[in-house]
């Protein structure tokens, strides 16, 4: 077996590390503006794409498996993760595709057929209507369902052409707004309107599939979010009872089961403040707070998805260990609205800590571009109470240090230290719920950052030398076995 990974950054870097400790040989893809990203290097062979968006050509991709000789290609996850499409063609090449087939992935992947299939099964649905491809659509299912209501892509994820509805005068201007960010997203404008719930916590379940049946390894808390997009998860969830914990698990494994799904998977639900749940949908795919769960089951699954591409059968369900939390740590302005940022990062360095996990695709030197997710690391503590895996990702949160770029690190050590999260108490509007005032920097701060910042040099070739500690800049010419 031979594995290109079809995918960019943290989890291209995760994903070979992974094939690296298998044994597995490996390929990775790059857009020109990632020549110089670590997930280049760490593969055994790389291949150039092209421009920066080339990671949705599907063509490269399966060229660049055929010109290496990959035998399967693994898509992490964005892009082409989720593409029906995508994953039938290359199965349609002759390779594997680490991850589900293409009619579980057409089945989960609109969201109306994933919805339709968890009410033939008796799972609680967030009430909404599926048939609003027309304004007059949307208009009449909202008076039905009463404001506020929320309107959803219908063919993808990730807060994408979602928009919050609180009064009848705001829907024209949303669904505009929500039809045009999902056509942009998903090449697909249709919408699903649901009734929003709040206040509500977001909870997810951990599945392995092999086609025929599934297993639970687990739910994660992912509540605490920005413009629907996840800022902190962790495992187990806080404050829940334990049949509701099992509910979702069994729910979760009945949806997977009757999708014949196989590989890694996640689904979504909403929890009331009463404890009643509502199924959101399934992300067929590895998610970006996987990590969280590996850390209290003690499996990879990275790995156990390459296993199961291979026929293997799935693991024992293990016992789950103690609590884990992870904060992601984005390139974005958070008292500024969470305006994504750009730059060169001068200087990075992680903490070095146990129970105490960096995954990320930047390094000292790396450029963080336009064209991409705000995403630079995920910063994830384990412990052995909940208590101490907070104060532990509080340290090293602490302890980390990237010059150059703006990060939201200060805003996610705030969001850990506060009473509510403290407690347990987050729900999906926490964050927009609470006021965040800006700390000031520490003038040795910006000192040091100008230091750093006027320290690259560039050399006689126009390259820029971002470690000025490297011994290489002080040899001088020389000839390799002169």
């Amino acid at each position: 077996m031979k594995v290109l990974v079809a995918n960019r950054g943290e989890i291209a870097a995760r994903i070979l590390r992974t094939l690296q400790e298998m044994h597995v040989p490996s390929v990775a893809v790059f857009a020109e503006v990632d020549a110089d990203a670590p997930h280049v290097w760490l593969a055994d062979e790389a291949v150039p794409l092209g421009e920066p968006m080339a990671y949705l050509d599907a063509s490269k991709i399966i060229e660049a498996a055929r010109r290496t000789g990959a035998t399967a290609i693994h898509p992490g996850y964005g892009f082409l993760a989720e593409s029906a499409p995508f994953a039938a063609r290359v199965l349609e090449a002759g390779l594997q595709f680490v991850g589900p087939s293409p009619a579980a992935l057409a089945t989960f992947g609109d969201k109306r057929a994933a919805r339709a299939l968890a009410q033939s099964l008796g799972i609680p649905v967030v009430p909404g209507a599926t048939l609003c491809d027309t304004f007059e659509d949307i208009d009449a299912a909202a008076e039905r369902l009463g404001y506020p209501i929320l309107l959803k892509a219908a063919g993808g994820g990730g807060g994408k052409g979602m928009r919050r509805v609180h009064a009848r005068a705001e829907l024209a201007e949303a669904f505009a707004a929500a039809q045009r960010e999902s056509q942009n997203a998903f090449a697909d404008a249709r919408l699903l309107v649901e009734k929003y719930i709040h206040p509500a916590r977001h909870i997810e379940v951990q599945l392995l599939g092999d086609g025929q049946r599934a297993i639970a390894l687990g739910e994660r808390e992912c509540s605490l979010q920005r413009r629907y997009q996840k800022l902190i998860e962790e495992s187990p969830s806080p404050n829940i009872a334990t049949v509701l914990r099992d509910k979702l698990a069994d729910a979760a494994v009945r949806l997977a089961e009757a999708a014949g799904y196989s590989s890694a998977g996640t689904v979504e639900f909403l929890v009331a403040a009463d404890e009643t749940y509502y199924f959101l949908e399934v992300n067929a795919r590895l998610q970006v707070e996987h990590p969280v769960t590996e850390l209290c089951t003690g499996l990879d699954l990275v790995a156990q998805q390459v296993l199961i591409a291979q026929g293997a059968p799935l693991p024992e369900r293990p016992s789950l260990r103690g609590h884990a939390i992870e904060a992601r740590l984005n390139a974005e302005a958070p008292y500024q609205g969470f305006l994504p940022a750009t730059g060169t990062l001068h200087f990075v360095d992680w903490p070095q800590r146990p129970r105490l996990r960096i995954d990320t695709g930047v390094r000292t030197g790396s450029v963080v571009t336009p064209y991409y997710d705000s995403l630079l690391a995920k910063v994830i503590a384990w412990g052995t109470t909940r208590e101490e895996a907070r104060l532990r990702l509080v340290a090293g949160l602490r302890e980390t240090t990237l010059v150059g770029v703006t990060t939201n690190q200060a805003f996610l050590i705030d969001l850990l230290t506060r009473p509510f999260f403290v407690s347990g108490a987050t729900y999906t509007s926490t964050i927009e719920g609470e006021t965040f005032v800006a700390p000031e920097t520490p003038a040795f701060a910006l000192a040091a950052a100008a230091r750093v910042g006027g320290a690259a040099s560039t050399t006689k070739d126009g390259l820029r030398n971002t470690d000025q500690h490297s011994p290489w800049l002080r040899v001088g010419a020389f000839r390799m076995g002169a």
